[in-house]
């Protein structure tokens, strides 16, 4: 870290920010959760980040032991960035951190998202008082973006890809997605209007998504 401000603490917690202080370093591990990601595709899901910073970040990230690149094996042989198993670790801090910004009275849901955040939101509200007694593996399909999303003793298990098996599919883009979750639409209503596609039984994917509730905002005095 030559060159970089730091808390200068022999404090755990000074020193973590220290590695994933800077702008858009805790982004980029955001949108590596998934699995790993090309350049191109980190600045997909990172627009308001430059080239030339997002270049800096994952320096930065395999400089600290947080991220790093290697090659995928053909016929795709491409560059990919990926994080760490220490990396890793960050999962739980980033879905806790998730939650805790969901309780912000300025929360702006209506701001634009990268899919893998929007995906990654259903670890951050999942409730596992409303998943009780229910089971199901449900294929969640974004344009391009498959996910799987398994629901069994009241946890929640998400990976990237296609499940061998699922009780339901739900086809949708991420902005009706979106409004299923945070503002309440009803699943019949954009069955109606053709924005979802389904298949299997549209009880369960409505059962689904109500697993999801927003917590209350936080108090301000």
């Amino acid at each position: 870290m030559v060159g970089r401000r730091t808390y200068g603490e022999g404090c755990a917690v000074s020193h973590a920010l220290d590695v994933i202080g800077e702008r858009w370093a805790l982004v980029v591990v955001r949108e590596l959760l998934l699995g790993p990601k090309r350049f191109t595709d980190l600045r997909a899901g990172m627009p308001g980040a430059s080239p030339d910073v997002l270049a800096q970040r994952l320096r930065q990230l395999q400089e600290a032991g947080v991220v790093h690149q290697h090659k995928l094996p053909p016929p795709a042989a491409s560059q990919v960035y990926a994080l760490t198993d220490w990396g890793a670790e960050l999962e739980p801090v980033i879905t806790h951190l998730g939650r805790w910004g969901s309780r912000s009275p300025s929360m702006p849901y209506d701001a634009d998202r990268s899919i893998d955040s929007l995906v990654l939101s259903l670890r951050a509200l999942f409730d596992p008082g409303a998943a009780h007694g229910f089971t199901a593996t449900i294929a969640l399909r974004l344009g391009e973006n498959h996910f799987r999303v398994k629901v069994a003793d009241g946890l929640l298990h998400l990976t990237r890809g296609e499940p061998e098996q699922a009780t339901a599919t739900l086809e949708t883009d991420p902005q009706t997605l979106a409004a299923l979750l945070y503002r309440g639409r009803p699943l019949q209503d954009v069955l109606r209007t053709g924005e979802v596609t389904i298949a299997g039984d549209s009880g369960v994917l409505a059962r689904f998504l109500q697993l999801f509730p927003l917590p209350e905002p936080a108090g301000t005095s």
